[in-house]
């Protein structure tokens, strides 16, 4: 059903991008403001679970996507420090709705802006004040442009404007932690067993490694505790020594990856206490804007993508006096759900950093049994206008 409404979104990142195709397929006119003057991403990999590409492949994407991103269909392999085993989350052979793609950000986006026409994505419009009444929302940007919607979606990230203005507080808390991320070109087909993502953990630290880029950028994510005055941001350099005596006498995989490091980013990472609500009138937030997570479940990108999708059926068919009402469905349908992902997230980085030795075998033990989580998160079909499950009891 076609809809009359408009919708501005403030982002063109994978929420914004993917929001405006999803709601697009539906009948919904939807344009992307960006404050950049171009498209683009910082920042390294992400990987794509079922319950994120299967929804992409729904907009046509699936071929771009696998000629972008790394199949890692070959086993998620759960390791201590020395490379002693602990468990396989995703067992060798995952095929069909069980793959896992390793995907660039910056491709990723891509491939995503493919599916919304130029027309519809203006560069350089930064985003300075927003009005609603009962009519609708007018937006005024940085140099001087206006628009007028019928509804307002922000997915403009962690510092979102939007959220700002809509009054939400969302002060970020350090976790006590912090992140190295890199990027290593490979050079030699030895250099990784493809196809497997691999995780090591250790006394209160964890080492993630997967390949991206179709198999030609390994990326790693290495979280370390943090000595204060980390940057909530992906651009901040790190020293790849510091990285490397981090780990020291840890599996010899690891420094053979860390000795190939040229470049090094050290994110602080930042935790956020669920906001109160997401919508307000004819305005709700959407991804980071809304339920910013710790990384440590791999799924920020994912509920992001399960975002734009719900509120594209949300909107569907609406006229603009539906408007307000239509986004309190979406919020609830994604907003128990993703603030339970961001819960778990926070739960498994504290016990991926664990530091009493004398527990991890009863680390161990709960690691293993967080398979049925993962499985909850790729039964649900984001597309629709059906509630998710409650998520299972884990840990």
């Amino acid at each position: 059903m076609v809809s009359g409404i408009r919708v501005a979104i403030i982002g063109a990142g994978i929420g914004g991008l993917t929001a405006a195709a999803a709601l697009r397929r539906r009948g919904v006119e939807a344009e992307v403001f960006e404050q950049a003057p171009q498209l683009g991403e910082v920042g390294a990999g992400v990987a794509l679970a079922s319950n994120g590409w299967s929804l992409l492949e729904r907009l046509g994407l699936i071929e771009g996507l696998e000629a972008i991103g790394s199949s890692l269909g070959n086993g998620y392999y759960q390791l201590r420090e020395d490379g002693s085993f602990i468990s396989m989350l995703r067992p060798p052979g995952a095929t069909g709705r069980m793959r896992v793609f390793g995907v660039h950000r910056a491709d990723l986006i891509d491939v995503l802006r493919t599916a919304v026409p130029e027309s519809a994505i203006r560069t350089g419009h930064r985003l300075t004040g927003l009005a609603q009444d009962g009519d609708g929302v007018d937006l005024t940007f940085e140099h001087g442009a206006t628009y007028r919607a019928d509804a307002v979606i922000g997915a403009d990230g962690i510092h979102s404007v939007v959220r700002s203005e809509l009054g939400f507080v969302d002060a970020p808390v350090p976790s006590g932690t912090a992140a190295y991320r890199a990027l290593v070109p490979v050079d030699s087909e030895d250099m990784w067993e493809w196809g497997t993502s691999k995780l090591w953990i250790g006394p209160g630290r964890h080492f993630l490694v997967y390949p991206v880029r179709a198999d030609r950028l390994i990326n790693i994510v290495a979280v370390v505790p943090a000595l204060g005055g980390e940057r909530d941001s992906w651009s901040a350099p790190g020293d790849p020594r510091e990285l490397a005596n981090a780990f020291a006498g840890w599996d010899p995989v690891i420094h053979d990856l860390i000795d190939r490091i040229e470049h090094t980013f050290l994110w602080g990472l930042f935790d956020r206490a669920p906001l109160p609500g997401w919508t307000e009138g004819r305005v709700a937030l959407l991804g980071d804007s809304a339920h910013a997570m710790l990384p440590h479940l791999g799924q920020g990108a994912n509920q992001t993508i399960e975002d734009g999708f719900a509120l594209a059926a949300a909107l569907e068919g609406v006229d603009s006096a539906g408007v307000g009402a239509a986004l309190q469905v979406y919020e609830a349908l994604r907003r128990e759900r993703a603030t339970t992902v961001q819960r778990v997230s926070r739960e498994s980085g504290n016990l991926f950093d664990m530091e009493e030795q004398a527990r991890f075998e009863d680390r161990d033990e709960r690691i293993r049994r967080i398979a049925p989580f993962y499985a909850w998160l790729n039964q649900h079909d984001a597309d629709s206008l059906v509630a998710p499950d409650p998520a299972p009891t884990h840990g």
